[in-house]
């Protein structure tokens, strides 16, 4: 996660906590080792969100999480797979209810599944 991000201080922060996260899964998980990835396209088209991706490629799962400028102080996310489009049914939690404590238990256990 070397990439440059914007100054969105939701993103550096969610930049943070996934990469403290991704650290703890490749710890305790030799079969998961998660590949996340920051896009910031839908500004680009006037949507003015970013999005995580977080995908495993052994399973094809695939965490997508969304801060979206017109909701500050939420995290949606949705699972979903690598190979399908997402779908309009995002979950959402409190930016102050999450941390890499919630991220890591989504990995694991989602990816695991």
């Amino acid at each position: 996660m070397n990439r440059k991000i914007s100054a969105n201080p939701a993103l550096l922060s969610l930049s943070e906590i996934a990469s403290d996260a991704h650290l703890r899964i490749q710890q305790d998980f030799a079969d998961i080792n998660p590949v996340i990835g920051v896009m910031q396209g839908m500004r680009r088209m006037g949507i003015p969100a970013d999005v995580m991706s977080i995908d495993c490629l052994q399973t094809r799962k695939r965490i997508l999480i969304v801060l979206h400028d017109e909701h500050p102080g939420l995290i949606q996310y949705q699972y979903t797979l690598m190979d399908q489009d997402p779908g309009d049914d995002y979950q959402a939690v409190s930016s102050t209810d999450f941390s890499a404590d919630v991220l890591y238990r989504w990995i694991s256990e989602y990816f695991k599944a």
